[in-house]
C-alpha cells in the first residue's frame, strides 16, 4: 500500500518543509516493514480562477485526479472525526488488510473542497476546531502518519 498526501498550494522552503520532509522520509523508512511501499506528498497548484467557486472546483479535480483507483480517502475537514493516533493508525492498518493500493489525503484549498470529491471521502479528519495554517496541518498530518507507522510497527516513538 501507498500512502499519499495531495495538498492545495506549495510550501516555500523552510522549517515547516524540513519537518515534513523529515516524517516523511521516517513513515517511509519505518512503513516499509509493514508493506507500505511509499510515503509521498503531491503538491498542487492553487487555482488562479477569480471566483471562489471555480477555484473549488478546479482544485478539487486537481486533485481527483491523483487518486488511484480503489483507493481509501482522507479529506481533511475541520468538521471531521477526532481521531486519536492509534484510531488513524488503526484505520490504516484496515486499509492495509483490507488491500486497498493507497491511502490518499487530501488538503484542500482555503476555498474548500467540491462535494463530489467530498462525497468520495472514506474518512473527514479534523485536528480539532481549531483554524490552522495549511503549513501546519501538512507537518502535523506527516507527524500522525509516522506515528502511525511506529504504532504499528511497535516502535517505542508513540506513547499513549
Amino acid at each position: 500500500m501507498r500512502i499519499s498526501v495531495a495538498a492545495i498550494g506549495r510550501l516555500k522552503h523552510g522549517p515547516e518543509t524540513e519537518l515534513c520532509e523529515r516524517y516523511r522520509k521516517r513513515a517511509a523508512q519505518t512503513g516499509r516493514s509493514l508493506g507500505l511501499r511509499d510515503v509521498e506528498i503531491i503538491e498542487i497548484r492553487e487555482s488562479r480562477a477569480e471566483d471562489a467557486g471555480k477555484r473549488v472546483i478546479e482544485e478539487s479535480i486537481a486533485l481527483a485526479n491523483v487518486i488511484p483507483q480503489g483507493a481509501a480517502v482522507v479529506l481533511l475537514d475541520p468538521r471531521g472525526d477526532n481521531l486519536d493516533s492509534t484510531a488513524i493508525a488503526n484505520q490504516i492498518s484496515q486499509w492495509r488488510g483490507g488491500a486497498k493500493p493507497a491511502a490518499v489525503f487530501i488538503i484542500g484549498g482555503p476555498d474548500g473542497l467540491a462535494a463530489s470529491l467530498s462525497d468520495k471521502a472514506d474518512l473527514k479528519l479534523a485536528f480539532g476546531a481549531a483554524t490552522w495554517p495549511h503549513q501546519l496541518v501538512r507537518v502535523m498530518l506527516m507527524e500522525q502518519i509516522y506515528r502511525a507507522t511506529t504504532i504499528l510497527s511497535g516502535h517505542p516513538y508513540h506513547r499513549a
